[in-house]
């Protein structure tokens, strides 16, 4: 059915946003760039590769367990530069704030900021702050964009996918949007539940270091991992298999989902990535990340396939099989 109206699930990272892109943004800027439509954009630049990324966080609340809009928002477009198989440099920050936010508050987000840039190894090295009045946004909004450099050996893009790469997951699904509903809706429960985010840049170079049999990136943010395997069927041309009984979720986020009706597999992560390795050199990948904090629980979780190109087929614990889409509307808005 056709919308005359930005709706919520337009910024889902769903069928609606790719809808959104592909209908009115591609036809207007399409490029050989852009059209590649990855994490990044990679550029040629006077014989260096460069990439470059841009993300605006809008997440509600801005304080939650585990991290704030700040160090979100730095590592959010780590992330992007690091999974195009680039070595993030350089951020900008510019930032939208609310007339009446607190200035305490503001200051515990540039520390973040600070603290989760030094971490990566980044540096912020340009911004812009606009003030606007109250109830014309809501508390503070965040732009960041990055630029990073890739060395010549690495090739990492979506398209490289290809028929028995086995497919890599760094650990559990759905920590960061779990987190970010329990905060915001006030729910107790008697585990706690964190978000994930972190910055993946030196786990994506441990990888990159094992093996040259990387062939494609993602991190799954919004629309999560049904969404991001998805995006990449369909560039790649290829079919994907995966193993429910082999994708990990913490059982405290497993009951919670389940309690409320999510799927995991379509909630947001923010310190997770998908990664498509070549089947010769995936258990060398995989040791490699299991070396880093952030990849001690990777695992494989299925595989790339000839068959069906384009979609994503699941075996059930129960060994049926089901047609993994993108996600269909917007399960939480506002995530990130």
């Amino acid at each position: 059915m056709k919308k005359d109206k930005i709706l919520l699930d337009h910024g889902s990272g769903g069928k609606l946003s790719h809808q959104l892109i592909s209908d009115m943004m591609l036809p207007l800027f399409d490029n050989p760039i852009l059209s590649q439509l990855g994490d990044g954009a990679v550029c040629e630049v006077q014989e260096n590769r460069l990439a470059f990324s841009t993300d605006t966080f809008v997440v509600d609340p801005v304080f939650f367990p585990g991290g704030n809009i700040g160090d979100l928002a730095v590592n959010g477009t780590v992330n992007d530069l690091a999974v195009c198989g680039a070595t993030p440099l350089y951020l900008s920050a510019g930032l939208i704030i609310e007339e009446g936010f607190s200035m305490a508050d503001l200051g515990k987000i540039l520390k973040s900021m600070k603290a989760a840039s030094e971490k990566a190894g980044v540096q912020i090295v340009t911004g812009d702050t606009k003030v606007v009045p109250k109830g014309a946004a809501d508390k503070i909004f965040i732009n960041t964009s990055g630029i990073g450099g890739i060395s010549p050996d690495v090739d990492i893009g979506a398209h490289r996918a290809q028929p028995g790469d086995q497919i890599i997951l760094s650990g559990t699904l759905a920590d960061h949007g779990i987190a970010i509903l329990i905060q915001r809706e006030s729910m107790t429960f008697d585990a706690a539940v964190k978000s994930d985010t972190a910055s993946l840049n030196h786990l994506v170079k441990r990888m990159l270091s094992a093996s040259t049999a990387v062939h494609a990136l993602r991190d799954p943010t919004r629309g999560g991992v049904g969404t991001a395997l998805n995006e990449i069927a369909g560039n790649a041309g290829v079919g994907m298999r995966v193993y429910e009984a082999r994708i990990p979720v913490r059982n405290e986020v497993a009951g919670i989902c389940e309690l409320l009706g999510f799927d995991p597999l379509y909630v947001a992560n923010e310190g997770k990535l998908i990664g498509f390795v070549g089947p010769d050199q995936a258990d060398a990948v995989l040791s490699a990340m299991r070396g880093d904090p952030l990849g001690k629980d990777a695992c494989i979780i299925g595989e790339v396939v000839s068959d069906h190109p384009g979609r994503v087929i699941m075996e059930t614990r129960i060994r049926g099989t089901r047609i993994v889409d993108m996600l269909t509307g917007d399960q939480l808005p506002r995530i990130c």
